[in-house]
């Protein structure tokens, strides 16, 4: 693959910044992503999971089964200034993060 092949295209990282990154001692997606942002754009790493994958078993040698899967995190929704600052929701359709929960012990936090 030409070096300036763009692997992940949501943060345009090519396989030139991966391949450095691997010499350097990275050996999982996430240390990857963690050091170029690889995978964090809006697919999530659903479109370059599986060249990156192809590329740390190139370079370090580890079976495809052994390669961890990225980690995922919950996805955001944007809430207003308002939201947070008045603990409204009267004028938004996002639930306040400052509302109070219920657990199931019955406690409230």
């Amino acid at each position: 693959m030409d070096k300036s092949t763009i692997i992940c295209r949501c943060e345009e990282i090519s396989y030139e910044e991966i391949e450095e990154v691997l010499t350097n001692g990275a050996t999982t997606f996430d240390d990857i992503k963690r050091l170029t942002r690889c995978g964090m754009g809006p697919c999530q790493s659903k479109i370059c999971h599986s060249l990156v994958a192809s590329m740390i078993h190139e370079k370090t040698n580890t079976p495809y089964f052994q390669i961890p899967l990225p980690r995922m995190r919950m996805p955001l929704s944007p809430i207003k200034l308002e939201t947070l600052a008045t603990n409204s929701t009267s004028f938004s359709s996002v639930k306040s993060v400052m509302d109070e929960v219920e657990l199931e012990d019955g406690k409230v936090r």
